[in-house]
Formats: C-alpha cells, structure tokens, sequence
C-alpha cells in the first residue's frame, strides 16, 4: 500500500463514504485534532509511569480511533444501500465514559483536595498532561461546532468532555507520583 495517493494535492481529502471535502473543513479539524491528542497520548505513554495507567492509555488511544472514525465518516453516507452501518465497528459506549470516570475516582481519593487551580507544569511528564488536555479540549470545541452543523453520537462529544478531566486528574496524579511541586494559581490582589 502507498502512502501517498496525490488525491489531496489540490487541497481536498475524502471522507469515510468517499466524499471530498477541504482539508480546512470543520470535520477535517476535528478528526485531524483527535489524531493530534492521540499522538500526544502517546508520548505519556512513553514516559517512565506506573504500568496501570499505560494501559488505560493504551485503551484511551484505542477508543480514540473510534472518536477519530465518527467524525471522519460522511452523515450522509453512514448507512449503506443495504441498510447497514457503513462504519462497522464497536461504538463509544456509555460504559467507556463510567471507565474514565471510575479511573479519575480512584486518583482523586489518593490526592489532596483541590483549592486553587493549578499552573501546569512541575515534572516534563506531567506537563505533557496539560499539553493533551488542551489539545483534548480543543478537539472538544471543534467536535463540538460540527455537532451543531452536522450531529454525530452524542457518547462521542461527551467522551472528549470527560477526556479532557481525566487528563487532568491524571497530571495531578502523576505531580503526587513523581513528587512534582504544584503550584498554586493565586491571584495578586489589587
């Protein structure tokens, strides 16, 4: 298989169901910044961290191709002549969002409560955290004005929202594990 095909020389790109829209399209920019995030999920994956949470990175990127898949396929050509998904595979489920969510459960009762917001940074790892739960929100905002324009399932925007704390709860996680210093966002007063 060739990487390159030369059909998007002229600024387009097709679709799943074989539409060509431009590259600059809002569904483009969406799925484009999910595969973005799921690079970034990647390169946590790569720092020295407790196997535990490799693994639900390793789960995450995969549902992440699922998120990137929906986005990326044509409403109007979801469904086949013969009545059948054009895309066959495991959707995001209601219990793929309860996991993100027992997962930040059990962070947050080994960490301190929080009182302040909390400038990122502090351990190169943990400032990855941030760097993909602003790419991750992002990739919220763009699915989200597709949504408006073009709905998609609603489990896939709402996966995004609960990804992005997860990431969050996560480079907390990962300051307390690396013994990272938070520091603490308080505003001077006038």
């Amino acid at each position: 298989m060739k990487i390159y095909t030369k059909t998007g020389d002229k600024g387009t790109t097709a679709l799943f169901g074989g539409t060509r829209v431009p590259k600059h399209h809002i569904r483009i920019e969406s799925y484009g910044t999910v595969d973005e995030l799921n690079s970034h999920l990647g390169l946590i994956r790569d720092q020295d961290i407790n196997e535990h949470y490799k693994n639900v990175l390793i789960h995450i990127q995969d549902r992440l191709f699922t998120v990137g898949a929906i986005l990326a396929t044509d409403p109007e050509k979801a469904l086949l002549k013969n009545g059948k998904e054009r895309l066959n595979i495991e959707k995001i489920s209601s219990e793929n969002i309860e996991y993100l969510e027992q997962e930040m459960d059990t962070m947050n009762e080994a960490l301190p409560p929080m009182t302040h917001f909390v400038l990122p940074g502090g351990h190169q790892t943990v400032s990855f955290c941030h760097i993909a739960r602003c790419v991750c929100r992002r990739a919220e905002r763009l699915a989200s004005a597709l949504n408006e324009i073009e709905p998609f399932e609603a489990n896939a925007l709402t996966y995004l929202n609960r990804l992005s704390d997860y990431l969050f709860v996560l480079a907390r996680k990962l300051s307390s594990d690396l013994q990272a210093n938070e520091i603490k966002w308080i505003p001077d007063k006038k």
